[in-house]
């Protein structure tokens, strides 16, 4: 799971991605483990870093298992089972704010896998 995590995490940081998040669920919800929810400024940036963390994931050997949005870049869900991972353009964000109905997830010292 760490490594999955690192992938992730590394990849939107090296596409530029900014606010990354990544919230623990595992004790709220049976849907993941994790969700790591991070921002894009431009919906190119969106569709990068999303492309980007799908490639790396490829190549390390993990399976992506339902993929939403990304037609419209503004909210990109990517699926690896026990992770979600979140790509929002940063507008949407702020109007889903999922870190708000979320906010009993223990938080994840992303800096750890950087």
């Amino acid at each position: 799971m760490t490594e999955q995590l690192s992938i992730i995490i590394k990849s939107a940081d090296d596409k530029k991605a900014f606010d990354i998040k990544a919230l623990n669920i595992s004790k709220l919800t049976s849907i993941a483990d994790y969700f790591v929810i991070l921002s894009g400024n431009s919906q190119r940036q969106v569709m990068a870093i999303s492309d980007d963390i799908e490639d790396k994931m490829y190549s390390q050997g993990y399976d992506l298992r339902h993929k939403e949005g990304y037609s419209t870049g503004k909210w990109i869900l990517l699926d690896y089972g026990d992770i979600i991972v979140h790509v929002f353009h940063k507008e949407d964000r702020d109007f889903y704010n999922l870190e708000r109905l979320w906010a009993d997830a223990e938080d994840i010292d992303i800096e750890a896998f950087k």
